[in-house]
């Protein structure tokens, strides 16, 4: 039976997925030079190397020796807690931030130019001040990602609401719905596709953002991992922290990316 057309474009995407594969690997292989083994001072390690300490990390990733010596499984943890804490506050204000400013023209003006001035800072920028007022690390990189996910959000949901037809809005007043209802039954179901948008934009910018903040703070997270490792000169450790980071950002957008497509096809 021949194969239809979108098989074979299956088939040729996973053969070249394969070959770019193989040639990332070799070129991996021959910048580490010959063995590739990693030991200290031999320069970049190979994928071999990496490959079996990751097997050795991930054989017991959830290890507890000590304040400076904890399992990937539970660096990792820690960095989950802390970007769901600040993901999920800066989702909910950004949302009612971006309702209010999409609802009101005069209001987004505005708030526009105070927008345009604080979303370009870096959210590390404010690392500083948070540690100087709360005093704790752990709290400040927390909101070190609420500031690194409110803006997406806020502006792809004042964008979507602005969007809403005014037919829909006009027929919410007409039946006297409450502000309550109006919300989760007319303005949330017709931003819902900018809205998650704006939210899957935000976990990348919040994950980035944990990562780098808990370099300056250490202590706990794969962000302090990956400097522990270094300041050992475990490089082996370090590749395979930085690969698993790739790994956790793209589950965490193939899982907003799914929510998304089932948010369209239910519409």
């Amino acid at each position: 039976m021949a194969m239809t057309a979108a098989r074979r474009e299956r088939v040729r995407t996973v053969v070249y997925s394969l070959v770019l594969l193989v040639v990332c690997l070799g070129a991996w292989q021959a910048l580490a030079g010959a063995g590739g083994k990693g030991s200290k001072g031999s320069g970049i390690p190979g994928p071999v190397a990496v490959a079996q300490t990751s097997w050795h990390m991930l054989a017991d990733p959830f290890y507890d020796r000590g304040p400076n010596d904890k399992g990937f499984g539970l660096q990792l943890g820690y960095s989950l807690g802390r970007l769901v804490m600040g993901y999920l506050a800066a989702s909910v204000v950004a949302i009612m931030l971006g309702v209010a400013l999409g609802s009101s023209p005069a209001l987004f003006k505005a708030a526009n130019p105070f927008i345009q001035i604080l979303k370009p800072i870096s959210p590390l920028a404010w690392m500083p001040l948070f540690l100087y007022t709360i005093k704790n690390a752990g709290q400040a990189a927390v909101l070190v990602i609420f500031m690194s996910s409110l803006w997406p959000t806020m502006a792809n949901t004042a964008f979507g609401v602005a969007s809403i037809k005014k037919d829909y809005l006009n027929v919410s007043r007409l039946l006297q719905l409450s502000w309550p209802r109006r919300f989760f039954q007319v303005i949330l179901p017709a931003a819902a596709p900018a809205i998650l948008a704006g939210l899957r934009i935000s976990i990348g910018s919040a994950w980035v953002a944990i990562v780098a903040a808990e370099m300056l703070i250490g202590g706990t997270g794969v962000g302090y991992f990956v400097w522990n490792e270094w300041n050992n000169l475990a490089l082996n450790s370090v590749i395979f922290a930085i690969l698993a980071i790739g790994l956790v950002g793209v589950l965490l957008d193939f899982g907003l990316g799914r929510v998304a497509k089932l948010v369209a096809y239910t519409e």
